[in-house]
């Protein structure tokens, strides 16, 4: 079985970063990837929200901001769970590795098409 994901995108908003119970840091940060459909070039923009363990969480919490170009690689994982008494359905990328595409010293970009504030 293979899982892997490979995924560019920009953020959506700053990550989120936490510290669990038992002190492992957690980052989760939403990405705006665009797709085109071949027959009419049309673009959707896809939100995937990722989520980093440990000390890729720290490093993306200080040096990510809204609207960072990023590759993000790891494993696709989809929860299921009730609430309120309906099934529900989640999937997130489990990132193994985080790379910043912007060059060094370019600002993040505080509008970006397609993104909600």
């Amino acid at each position: 079985m293979y899982n892997k994901a490979v995924l560019i995108g920009r953020l959506v908003r700053d990550p989120e970063v936490r510290v669990t119970v038992s002190g492992i840091t957690v980052a989760r940060f939403t990405i705006a990837v665009d797709r085109t459909f071949k027959k009419d070039q049309e673009k959707v923009t896809d939100f995937l929200r990722i989520v980093t363990w440990r000390r890729l969480a720290e490093i993306c919490g200080q040096y990510l901001k809204k609207g960072k170009l990023v590759a993000v690689e790891g494993r696709l994982q989809l929860d299921s769970f009730e609430k309120d008494g309906e099934k529900r359905s989640s999937a997130e990328i489990v990132a193994d590795n985080v790379q910043m595409l912007d060059k060094i010293g370019q600002t993040s970009l505080e509008e970006v098409p397609g993104i909600p504030d």
